[in-house]
């Protein structure tokens, strides 16, 4: 496995794919993804086409790469590289509270279902730098349920998992978090979560102690934990058809009987193989029940 390192990423949302992947160049694109599978064991393959290859162009442009056989060549000799590579194809999006109507659903629709369970285990899946796990993790203690609870937080990227752990986000972050916090039906103070100094804010411990960050590739491992509720939010949609509907095979495995599978306000399991083993527990912020 790569350790990775942190490195500062510019935005690439308006990025131009431009010409180093035209038509003639696909062939050599899939040899690109395979080489990265094929050496290191991260299986991009089947993640849509569009994305992987807005990334990839961007860390060509910053690394002043211009064709796509340099890259490659550099995947295959290049470890340092690699790393950026990877942290570059990590999706990455998040914040404390994202979506704050979707905590409030989960208040009214879904902690009722948890609170009858004597134990309760959650999977964060693709959790990024933390902060939906740390949300979680105040909503269960705001209603009594974090001490009987276990949180799985995973991703495939070592680099975010080890910065998920540590809990220490940017204090310019922390207006946008308490408001969402505030608009999700918090029940306290925001500021009663973490503690702050001139520049950060550090997540307090009792909310750590029941977080398990693991590292996890929803492509190429399996299941790993029999848990009552799933969270992947925003995810799935970097995914083709065939891979979304191998990583729903893997969240239905490891869902008890009524366990609750939350998807973002992007997703549905409405074109999905599983669609029906499911119900609705509420449709507009895509929170499933598990059938049998």
């Amino acid at each position: 496995m790569i350790e990775a390192v942190s490195e500062e990423k510019k935005p690439i949302d308006n990025l131009d794919i431009g010409d180093a992947f035209n038509e003639e160049k696909d062939e050599e694109f899939c040899k690109l993804l395979e080489s990265l599978y094929q050496k290191y064991g991260y299986d991009f393959r089947q993640y849509s086409e569009a994305h992987i290859k807005r990334r990839i162009r961007n860390r060509m442009t910053l690394s002043g790469i211009k064709d796509i056989s340099e890259i490659q060549f550099k995947i295959l000799n290049d470890e340092a590289f690699v790393i950026k590579l990877l942290h570059d194809l990590s999706i990455t999006v998040t914040e404390m509270f994202r979506d704050p109507n979707f905590y409030k659903s989960l208040r009214e629709n879904v902690i009722p279902l948890l609170k009858t369970y004597p134990f309760i285990k959650i999977w964060h899946a693709g959790c990024s730098t933390g902060q939906e796990a740390y949300s979680m993790a105040i909503l269960l203690q705001e209603e009594g349920l974090y001490e009987r609870s276990t949180l799985y937080a995973t991703d495939f990227n070592q680099q975010v998992v080890n910065q998920a752990k540590e809990g220490i986000f940017s204090n310019v972050l922390i207006k946008e978090y308490t408001a969402n916090y505030q608009v999700s039906g918090g029940k306290a103070s925001f500021s009663d979560y973490y503690t702050s100094d001139d520049t950060n804010a550090i997540m307090n411990q009792s909310l750590k102690k029941n977080i398990v960050w693991a590292n996890h590739n929803l492509v190429t491992d399996s299941v790993f934990a029999e848990v009552n509720m799933i969270l992947c939010r925003n995810v799935l949609i970097y995914f083709n058809k065939d891979l979304q509907n191998k990583v729903h095979t893997l969240f239905y495995s490891s869902l008890v009987k009524g366990g609750i599978l939350a998807l973002g306000s992007k997703e549905s399991l409405r074109f999905t193989d599983l669609n029906n083993k499911y119900v609705e527990a509420d449709r507009k912020n895509r929170i499933y029940k598990k059938k049998y």
